[in-house]
């Protein structure tokens, strides 16, 4: 009788430890989701100043010749 309640004790601690597991991945998942937003972000804001400049270069670039 000890040896079946030592093998469902085990199972019932790594079951826990993989919940624990799974939460801190979770956890990662959803700040590295939110660090992707925020650099898509910057990268279009960017994309933004990079389009206006090369414009304002055309049309500066026209007025000399």
């Amino acid at each position: 009788m000890l040896w079946p309640m030592i093998a469902i004790a085990l199972g019932f601690l790594g079951l826990v430890v993989l919940a624990f597991f799974a939460v801190r991945v979770f956890v990662e998942v959803r700040r590295l989701g939110a660090q992707v937003a925020e650099t898509s972000r910057k990268i279009s804001v960017a994309a933004n100043d990079l389009e206006r400049a090369a414009a304002d270069m055309s049309r500066t670039g026209r007025e000399v010749l």
